[in-house]
């Protein structure tokens, strides 16, 4: 009995394989969670143990800002884009090519926010400062789960959207309104105290 090498047994023809991206399924979003959740635990407990001085502190409390200006500013102008869709003045393909562009400034700006409140030292003991990481956690959850919807609504084409997929987009955005609009006045009210 002979044995063929490998190569042999792969067909010429094959399609490349792709490999598995994070909104493929919801197990590889569930892993990013996963992680999401594991890394803001990880910030929270290193802000117990940072200690800045006044011009780190400076430093972070201007990147927090930028921050927040990064992120919160590309999530408004993604649901305004959202709106513009459901006016009728602009089609589903384009506000999906628009909003796919602002990911990668919503996300970093997120990661900033996080990072930069870390050296702010929070006070981890106030229920508000424990509510605003919980608005944080939320909003990362509601944004990967985002990318699944984006997903979906992209694969309709040009056809009109489903009343499941409008509800499933209508709580996403109201949940990402909430929790920024939420951190955002905590983070305020904390700065103030």
């Amino acid at each position: 009995m002979s044995v063929l090498p490998l190569e042999s047994l792969a067909s010429p023809q094959a399609a490349p394989t792709r490999r598995l991206g994070l909104y493929d399924t919801w197990w590889t979003v569930a892993a990013a969670a996963l992680a999401a959740c594991l890394a803001l635990s990880a910030c929270a407990w290193m802000s117990l143990h940072l200690r800045v001085d006044a011009t780190l502190h400076a430093v972070a409390l201007f990147a927090h800002l930028a921050s927040l200006v990064l992120g919160f500013g590309a999530v408004l102008v993604a649901d305004y884009y959202a709106l513009l869709y459901l006016t009728g003045r602009c089609t589903l393909r384009d506000a999906l090519n628009c909003t796919a562009h602002l990911h990668v400034p919503i996300w970093t700006g997120l990661a900033g926010l996080v990072a930069s409140g870390a050296m702010l030292h929070p006070n981890l003991a106030s229920t508000l400062t424990r509510v605003k990481l919980g608005l944080v956690l939320a909003l990362t959850l509601n944004g990967l789960q985002a990318g699944i919807l984006n997903r979906r609504m992209a694969q309709q084409g040009g056809a009109a959207l489903t009343p499941r997929l409008l509800a499933w987009g209508a709580a996403t955005a109201l949940v990402s309104q909430v929790c920024w609009w939420g951190a955002v006045v905590i983070g305020f009210r904390n700065s103030r105290h």
